[in-house]
C-alpha cells in the first residue's frame, strides 16, 4: 500500500451544516485528497483540511483545458458503516478520460485508498437521509507554467467531497436541440473533461429562458439520432422493450446507466443499446406505444421526464406512468443504504475509518 499522509483538520465545519437543507455543490467537507505528478511519477499522497489552491496565471489547464473530473458518491448503512457504490468503475472511466485528454493515468489501487480513507475520515458528513449522499469529486488538472500548445507535464489530482440532498427536486422537461451539438464521434464526447461542459451552457441557458430544464442532444451530423441530456444518460421504456441511445464515441457511458441496463436485464425486460431516432420517438408517443421517459446520472439518479418539445411536437408525459423509473430509483437509492438486497455486488463498504 502507498503511504497517504495524514493531516487533521484544526477545526470542523460540521457542526454549522443543516443536513436536513443541503444545497447542492455549495457546501464542503473538511478534508480532501492530494497528489502530484512530476518527473514521471504520482507522489506526494495526502490527506490535508480542504483549502483554497495557489495557481500561476499560465498554469497550462486555465488556457488549454486539461483537466478531467469523476463524480461518485457514498451513503451509510443502518449500523453506520460508509458505503461506496461501484467505485472501481469510476478509477477505470477517470483513467480512459485521462488517456483521451493525454494526461496521466492515476494508479487504481492509491485511487481506492484513498476514497476510502478520506470518506472514512469524513464518515460524519454522509447525510443519512434517503436520497441524500456524501458527493465525491475526484479531479485532475494540468500544471505546467508555460503558455504553448503541448501537453502538460505535470499534474495534480484531488478528491473533494461535499454532502448533498437530490440534483432534481421535480421532474425535468426538456427541449429538442436543432443548432448546437455536444459531441461527435472521433471528439472527447465519452471523457468527462470540463470543456464538454462549458459548451453546453449556453444552449441550456437559451433553453431555460424558454422555461426548459435541459436541451436533449441530438447527433452532430444530421440531428436525427438522439445522444443525452447535459447531466444524464437517456432511457425511454416502450410498451415491448426499453431503449438507451448506445455509447459509441459520443455519449458519456454513465455507471448509473450501466447499472440500470443491469437491473434491467436480470428482471427480464428487453433492453436494447442501439442508434435511437427522435422519429422513432415521436411515432411511438403518437401511437401511445411510448410510456415514459427518463434520465439517468450519479447526481440525479433518476430523474423523469415530463416533457420533450421538439419544432413540431410536444410529448408530455404522465406521472402515472412513471412506474419502472420511479422503482428504479428507489431500489438503487434501497441499495445505497443497504435497504434494499445488493444482489449485483454494486456497494463498497468503506475499509479504514480512522479516529481524529
Amino acid at each position: 500500500m502507498s503511504q497517504i499522509n495524514f493531516y487533521p483538520t484544526e477545526s470542523s465545519q460540521l457542526n454549522e451544516v443543516d443536513f436536513n437543507n443541503i444545497p447542492f455543490g455549495k457546501v464542503f467537507s473538511d478534508h480532501m485528497f492530494s497528489a502530484v505528478y512530476e518527473d514521471g511519477e504520482w507522489k506526494d499522497f495526502q490527506i490535508c483540511p480542504f483549502k483554497e489552491l495557489t495557481m500561476h496565471p499560465s498554469m497550462m489547464a486555465l488556457h488549454y483545458g486539461q483537466s478531467i473530473f469523476e463524480g461518485m458518491k457514498a451513503t451509510v448503512a443502518p449500523d453506520g458503516t460508509p458505503l461506496l457504490f461501484r467505485p472501481e468503475k469510476h478509477i477505470e472511466r477517470l483513467n480512459k478520460s485521462a488517456e483521451r485528454m493525454c494526461m496521466p493515468v492515476f494508479p487504481e489501487e492509491v485511487f481506492h485508498q484513498a476514497v476510502h480513507k478520506l470518506v472514512g475520515i469524513d464518515r460524519n458528513w454522509i447525510p443519512s437521509r434517503e436520497g441524500s449522499a456524501l458527493y465525491l469529486r475526484p479531479f485532475m488538472y494540468a500544471t505546467d507554467k508555460y503558455i504553448g500548445v503541448t501537453a502538460s507535464s505535470t499534474y495534480r489530482f484531488l478528491i473533494i467531497t461535499l454532502p448533498v440532498g437530490p440534483y432534481y427536486s421535480k421532474p425535468v422537461n426538456l427541449k429538442v436541440e436543432r443548432k448546437y451539438v455536444r459531441a461527435v464521434k472521433g471528439g472527447v464526447g465519452e471523457a468527462k473533461t470540463s470543456g464538454n461542459y462549458a459548451a453546453s451552457l449556453l444552449p441550456a441557458k437559451l433553453a431555460k429562458a424558454e422555461g426548459y430544464d435541459q436541451v436533449m442532444w441530438m447527433d452532430a451530423h444530421e440531428f436525427k439520432y438522439i445522444q443525452e441530456v447535459g447531466t444524464m444518460n437517456l432511457f425511454f421504456v416502450f410498451k415491448d422493450k426499453i431503449v438507451t441511445p448506445a455509447t459509441e464515441g459520443a455519449i458519456l457511458k454513465g455507471i448509473t446507466r450501466l447499472s440500470i441496463i443491469e437491473l434491467l436485464k436480470s428482471e427480464g425486460h428487453k433492453v436494447e443499446e442501439r442508434p435511437l431516432a427522435i422519429d422513432e420517438v415521436k411515432e411511438a408517443y403518437k401511437q401511445g406505444e411510448l410510456v415514459e421517459a427518463f434520465g439517468s446520472g450519479t447526481a440525479a439518479v433518476v430523474a423523469n421526464i415530463s416533457q420533450i418539445k421538439d419544432v413540431d411536437i410536444d410529448m408530455k408525459f404522465n406521472e402515472s406512468n412513471w412506474k419502472l423509473s420511479s422503482r428504479i430509483k428507489s431500489f438503487i437509492n434501497g441499495v445505497r443504504i443497504r435497504k434494499e438486497k445488493d444482489r449485483f455486488g454494486w456497494i463498497v463498504p468503506v475499509k479504514e475509518q480512522v479516529s481524529h
